[in-house]
């Protein structure tokens, strides 16, 4: 980095960072509650949604897996610049889209573009922001994903109830460039880290050795499993509560807003609270809580609106509040020159969780003669199931200054 930022601007740029996720967060969850619209426009069947969620993710993963290879070798204000643009791009191919098929596609050049984002952001702030106050800044970006529930979903499946599937993400391409323009702005220089950059003929070696690090490799397993066990579930909300719980398409608005209004207000209490008593002990309790509205939600009686969004907050504080403290052990695991090699390839792990979990969710779920989606109490269960898999497995992933420690030493919790 250039210089140091004064705390105002740091404020600027981490609240920057955070409009930039909303616009990937809500790229990627507008496409759930716009489920049953797309299954009415092209005639498909649930599994068929989860196919194009899963062809984000999977895309998403490879452009992760390589961009392990050059994040590091660049100033990653300008890689941010050029990727972002690059995804509005790709929101402007899946609002053209003419039929599933070039949706799919489109979707798959999201997630290349996309897919690499958050990875960038989060080594943007490994770089920016001390570790002992990275949960604090890792909550505020997190409100991102608040801010895509309360403004950017509910706006974007209101508006494709009335205009159409593809206005979320003309709208996505609208709130997009003013983000890019002031990014350019306001981003300072990150480049302290070129110094270090590894000659080109080490790349491969270098990312494979980054694969073969212990500590990498638990760290991997607890994202590709923790993000699993929100994709058993997530994408099929829905077309659940269409076709289950009765609910109108229109009303899927409400149900997020009130969830994003929820978590708008948790995200940063949550952050701040892995700083002070540490993420792992946070993330335990958060995965917990969670199962609780994980096997509601999949068995979810019939019920009016107001009942549903009473309890849908409760599951999407949950359901986010685990990502927080679970991202800033993350920024901690590498040494910090292969910090964002490491969040890269960590981001290609994330997507292969996201793509596994929507493609085996899908699998369970049938589409009855009267309409109802049956199965969906299975991925419940499923989800509970790798909800205690990670609390257990946690404890196993450590940062680089606990490897570090010499001994005799105390090493960090």
């Amino acid at each position: 980095m250039s210089a140091e930022l004064t705390p105002a601007r740091e404020r600027i740029v981490l609240w920057l960072l955070a409009l930039t996720q909303f616009t990937v967060i809500m790229d990627f969850m507008v496409m759930m509650p716009l489920a049953p619209q797309l299954m009415q426009a092209f005639h498909i069947e649930p599994a068929a949604v989860s196919g194009a969620v899963s062809a984000y993710a999977w895309c998403a993963g490879l452009s992760g897996l390589a961009a392990a290879m050059y994040i590091d070798r660049f100033d990653r204000r300008k890689l941010l610049l050029t990727v972002f643009a690059l995804f509005t791009l790709s929101n402007l191919a899946c609002a053209a889209a003419p039929n599933f098929h070039v949706l799919v596609l489109s979707r798959a050049f999201a997630g290349l573009t996309g897919g690499i984002l958050g990875a960038i952001v989060m080594a943007i702030i490994g770089d920016l922001i001390p570790a002992h106050r990275r949960g604090a800044a890792t909550g505020v970006v997190m409100t991102s994903f608040a801010m895509a529930s309360v403004a950017g979903v509910p706006t974007g499946v209101m508006l494709a109830a009335h205009y159409g599937w593809a206005s979320p993400f003309y709208i996505l391409v609208v709130c997009s460039l003013p983000i890019l323009l002031l990014a350019a702005r306001i981003l300072p220089a990150l480049d302290s880290h070129l110094p270090n950059r590894v000659p080109l003929s080490a790349m491969v070696p270098n990312l494979i050795a980054l694969y073969k690090e212990p500590m990498h490799l638990k760290a991997f397993l607890l994202s590709v499993v923790n993000m699993m066990t929100g994709m058993m579930v997530i994408p099929f909300i829905s077309p659940v509560l269409v076709s289950n719980v009765g609910l109108q398409p229109a009303q899927i608005t409400y149900v997020y807003l009130a969830g994003g209004l929820a978590t708008f207000f948790t995200a940063r209490l949550i952050g701040k609270w892995a700083d002070r008593y540490g993420a792992q002990k946070v993330y335990r309790i958060v995965s917990l809580l969670f199962i609780l509205p994980v096997l509601f939600i999949t068995h979810i009686p019939a019920m009016p609106l107001v009942g549903v969004m009473l309890f849908f907050p409760f599951f999407m504080v949950l359901a986010s509040g685990r990502n927080i403290p679970m991202q800033a052990l993350m920024t901690t695991v590498p040494d910090p020159g292969r910090r964002g090699a490491f969040l890269s390839a960590n981001a290609a792990i994330q997507q292969v969780g996201t793509g596994l979990g929507a493609l085996l969710g899908g699998l369970t779920l049938h589409t009855e003669v009267s309409g109802h989606i049956s199965g969906y109490g299975l991925n419940g269960w499923i989800a509970a199931g790798m909800a205690v898999l990670t609390v257990l497995w946690v404890g196993q992933v450590r940062g680089a200054a606990f490897k570090a420690a010499p001994v005799g030493e105390a090493k960090p919790a």
